[in-house]
Parts: C-alpha cells; sequence; structure tokens
C-alpha cells in the first residue's frame, strides 16, 4: 500500500473525458479530493475507489509529515 500526500501527481488506468489522465492530490484521508492537469476538474473519491483507480506516482508531493507534538 503506498502513502500518498498532498501534491503527488498520479497517472489513472482509465482516462478523464478531456483526455487527460495525470492528477494532483489535493486532499488526502478517508476521501481524496483530485485535481485533474489538464482540465482543472476537482473530484473527491472514496478512498478505496482512489487507490483502485492509480496506475503510477508520477511525481511525490513535496508537503513534510506533520509534526509530533510532545
Amino acid at each position: 500500500m503506498h502513502k500518498y500526500t498532498v501534491g503527488d501527481v498520479v497517472r489513472t488506468r482509465k482516462t478523464h473525458p478531456c483526455g487527460g489522465d495525470l492528477w494532483e492530490v489535493i486532499r488526502t484521508g478517508v476521501d481524496f479530493r483530485i485535481k485533474c492537469l489538464k482540465c482543472g476538474r476537482v473530484l473527491l473519491l472514496p478512498r478505496p475507489k482512489f487507490e483502485k483507480a492509480v496506475k503510477t506516482v508520477v511525481q511525490q508531493g513535496t508537503q513534510s509529515p506533520p509534526e509530533q507534538l510532545s
């Protein structure tokens, strides 16, 4: 299982109706908010559907993990 972070660019198994298959992860958690890099459409997908749709991670995001509280 891959840990997805905000800012990751992923390639999906199916193409979007606009013809694009690259998406940027905007939000992670129980649901994933992703943005099509070709047309700018934003989708909200449940985690299982998102993980099944992703083929590969093209580019890793730059967000660092949250700081631990002492």
